[in-house]
């Protein structure tokens, strides 16, 4: 398999996010790529799926709690921007 530059760009996020929900669901609290990456993931699978800004952007507030993350995460994280990269 020979991803193309776009392709591999599209699908680093994805897997990013997969490691960080398998090491969450080990017990693993995550830190702010890991948090990061859960939140972008469940942002640019709603976008995918057509539903409106709002609702994939809601969810991803939703997603992670505070004992998700380690101390300290919390104050760091900032949203993803909302680009979806649709093209």
């Amino acid at each position: 398999m020979h991803p193309s530059q776009h392709e591999q760009e599209r699908l680093l996020p994805s897997y990013a996010a997969e490691l960080a929900r398998r090491r969450r669901a080990r017990g693993l609290r995550l830190d702010l790529p890991e948090a990061t990456a859960i939140v972008t993931d469940q942002v640019l699978e709603g976008a995918r799926d057509g539903v409106p800004v709002a609702e994939p952007t809601q969810s991803g507030r939703t997603v992670l709690t505070r004992d998700d993350v380690v101390d300290g995460v919390p104050g760091l994280w900032s949203p993803p921007a909302r680009t979806t990269g649709r093209s």
